[in-house]
């Protein structure tokens, strides 16, 4: 559809771009950097962003990953895909009150889709989706940046034409290797960030479509405005930020269509100037199409409310101290100290880590705290550029320098804090989007240093030497994304008071079995952080390993203190006070977990062994068949089923259990044992070997296996093959209880029979 524009006052297109092209100076003249056609650009631009992060491709799953991907059952198919759509990024409901609201389906799909083309969880294949998303972005910005620096302008054919071909060059490969964009391209949950710019551009390419000349003249497209708004609503639902495209497509408009001077207008508001339909605000299509910006966003955000629901999202202190802060000035101060923290990323990304917060940053709490200059520097140099915006004479610098100063602030909005509480301090993937800002600001410097240099070429390999130390940060940290445990080490140089940093180091080291080692950083964790229950949970399963019961039992109460409804501590609270015998302790503390976590299916086993031990064996039953509803796959409840069956004597029932859990579990070698070992009481000789030899071939190398079957063949009189089995028993384990006394029986007797046969 397009709209004709027939006011004889409002100024038509046309002349609009051409004196946008003859009127402005040209920034490329005073860029001195390569010249190439925008093909070889491109592929350039594409290659480079390719080599610095190549390394990751084929990286495990990290950090967020696991729970973004691995543990989101949104991923299998067995979730209807209905599901997305009520579900945050995480798989949890969005009517949840743990639930982060984080709405991404369209991320969550491209997983999905990920995970069913691999056949699993392989991370390969989302890496490189990942690290072609990012030279794909890459290379639209060669044609952003060109519309950007250079301005709107189309030749009579109807193609956009690059102005600026030098300048837009610099700038894209200044985004492609920026450093710190390694998490959103290295880190298989950045995908949310990636998909999210890349709608982000496209519709604000699609906005640019809109004022495409035709034969016609004098019009723009409603159906081009339409689209950009789609594509805004599809980047939102990769990821919040997305939005902010509808109001940047707005000062675009306002900017560089309108050509519309800020300073003018403001002056003319405020004195109510007559002439104020003239300056540009007023005039016919501009209106019209920010009224269709303002509609599209409304509706896509009160959609979104609709879904999440009006309870917003759910964050703890540690997640963003500064916001839990009583007085009004700490927070506004810390606020502020943390946008100058992101402003400094942009500006030397060499100090990357993969978590700000508990205790990353201190709170400012005071004006004497020495931090509070690195405020003034930040806004000392923000105000300066508002200024030239504002204030220059040079139409040409008033729009660079508006322009990259919203794509620099205006995505990174729904991160501030402004407008409500988000759950981290700093995160370096919020900042992918603002980074354009960056790049239109740096390239825009560039060219007014090499305007006054008289050694331009001077200033251009030092520019090359930053993109070269770049591409080479951006290997070395996508080298440390590719494994937790890189990852995790990387962030102790970076942020020693960070808890959570040190708790993944142990972490990671206590599933390795380096407990000892985890240990330690587990209790640097508890000492940056006296609450930090997860950490205080995770060292009382080590210490109530390795048998130091009552500094497991001290750690894991004061973690339920601190966090009444943390089920998790309360059942390993349950273990340990069964070990140090007070069962009636024990078997409160295991209750108090399923209270608090309804489906909990391993402290029902839990519950069941206490109740062994007990000897209430139907209370024992009921709780183990309460887990295998729960989690029909788990295998131990399964078991203690079968063998507390078969030890009092309910064979029958013993079987119908065992029949029940292998057509669950049918790969499953120990239930195969298990029920082996009762139809061999049942003297159902054939069926109970045929399970023994499945289950040894399953897993060769367990003496009981061998030894049982060894019984087994023992009753059926198959004295050989008894032996034979004995024998390979007692290789694998010399000790095997019983084995050697029924070995040595077997030899009495087999020597009894040859003397009777001699």
């Amino acid at each position: 559809q397009i709209f004709n524009q027939h006011n004889a006052e409002a100024p038509n297109l046309e002349p609009i771009f051409h004196r946008m092209a003859q009127m402005e100076p040209n920034l490329d003249h005073d860029v001195s950097w390569f010249l190439l056609p925008s093909y070889w650009a491109k592929m350039v631009v594409a290659l480079i962003s390719f080599l610095c992060f190549a390394n990751s491709y084929d990286g495990d799953f990290v950090f967020d990953d696991s729970e973004a991907i691995i543990n989101n059952k949104d991923l299998r198919a067995e979730t209807p895909l209905g599901d997305l759509w009520y579900h945050d990024f995480w798989g949890s409901k969005l009517s949840s009150n743990t639930s982060h609201k984080s709405y991404r389906p369209l991320t969550v799909l491209t997983f999905r889709i990920n995970y069913l083309f691999a056949g699993g969880f392989y991370p390969v294949g989302f890496h490189v989706i990942n690290i072609i998303l990012h030279c794909t972005i890459s290379v639209l910005m060669v044609d952003v940046f060109s519309i950007l620096l250079g301005g709107l302008q189309f030749s009579n054919k109807g193609r956009r034409l690059n102005l600026a071909p030098k300048s837009s060059l610099l700038a894209a490969l200044l985004f492609a290797v920026h450093p710190v964009h390694t998490e959103c391209v290295a880190g298989i949950v950045g995908r949310a960030d990636l998909l999210c710019a890349l709608f982000f551009l496209l519709s604000f390419l699609g906005y640019c479509k809109a004022f495409k000349e035709n034969k016609e003249g004098h019009t723009f497209s409603v159906f081009w405005v339409l689209v950009s708004v789609v594509l805004g609503a599809i980047a939102m639902l990769c990821k919040e930020q997305g939005i902010t495209i509808l109001g940047l497509n707005a000062v675009f408009d306002a900017l560089v269509i309108n050509k519309i001077n800020l300073l003018e207008l403001i002056r003319k508001l405020l004195y109510k100037d007559k002439s104020l339909e003239n300056a540009g605000l007023l005039r016919k299509g501009l209106l019209f199409r920010i009224t269709l910006l303002m509609c599209g966003g409304a509706g896509i955000l009160y959609i979104r409310w609709r879904i999440m629901g009006t309870g917003p999202p759910a964050f703890t202190e540690v997640d963003n101290p500064a916001s839990f802060a009583d007085s009004l000035f700490v927070r506004a101060i810390n606020y502020n100290y943390y946008y100058s923290l992101n402003a400094w990323l942009l500006l030397c990304p060499w100090w990357l880590c993969f978590d700000w917060s508990m205790g990353c940053i201190p709170l400012i709490k005071s004006v004497s705290d020495w931090r509070i200059i690195a405020l003034a520097a930040l806004w000392f140099c923000l105000i300066g550029l508002i200024c030239q915006a504002l204030c220059s004479e040079d139409s040409h610098k008033r729009r660079i320098l508006t322009l990259g100063l919203g794509f620099l602030i205006i995505p990174f909005l729904p991160a501030s804090n402004l407008f409500f509480r988000v759950g981290f301090v700093v995160a370096e993937r919020v900042i992918y989007l603002p980074s354009i800002g960056y790049c239109i600001l740096f390239t825009y410097g560039f060219s007014l240093l090499s305007k006054q240099a008289k050694k331009k070429k001077i200033l251009a390999v030092a520019v090359l030497g930053i993109l070269l130390i770049n591409v080479m940060r951006c290997a070395l940290r996508s080298s440390q994304w590719r494994s937790e445990e890189q990852l995790f080490r990387s962030a102790l140089s970076v942020c020693p008071l960070n808890a959570k940093v040190h708790y993944n180091v142990g972490k990671n080291l206590a599933d390795k079995g380096n407990q000892s080692a985890a240990i330690k950083y587990y209790r640097e964790a508890v000492r940056l952080n006296p609450k930090y229950v997860h950490a205080m949970n995770n060292l009382g399963n080590i210490l109530k390993e390795r048998n130091e019961l009552h500094e497991a039992e001290e750690l894991l109460s004061l973690a339920v203190q601190i966090q009444p409804d943390f089920a998790a501590a309360w059942m390993n609270l349950g273990i340990v006070q069964n070990s140090l015998r007070r069962f009636e302790e024990a078997e409160q503390s295991y209750w108090t977990a399923i209270k608090h976590r309804k489906k909990y299916p391993d402290c029902y086993y839990n519950l069941g062994r206490l109740y062994a031990d007990l000897n209430r064996h139907i209370d024992a039953l009921n709780a183990w068949r309460n887990a295998t509803v729960l989690k029909p796959e788990h295998s131990l409840a399964w078991n203690n089923m079968i063998i507390l069956l078969d030890n009092t004597g309910n064979l029958a029932q013993a079987e119908a259990v065992g029949r029940e859990a292998l057509e669950l579990i049918p790969n499953d070698h120990s239930l195969m044992f298990s029920l082996a070992n009762v139809l061999g009481k049942s003297q159902k000789y054939k069926e109970s070997e045929a399970l023994f030899l499945k289950a040894i071939k399953a897993n060769p190398n367990a003496a009981s296996y061998h030894g049982n079957l060894a019984v087994l063949y023992h009753r059926w009189g198959n004295l050989d093959l008894a032996k034979k089995h004995y024998e390979v028993s007692l290789k694998l384990d010399p000790m095997a209880p019983g084995t050697k006394e029924n070995y040595n029986l077997l030899r009495r007797k087999l020597e009894q029979l040859q003397k009777k046969g001699g």
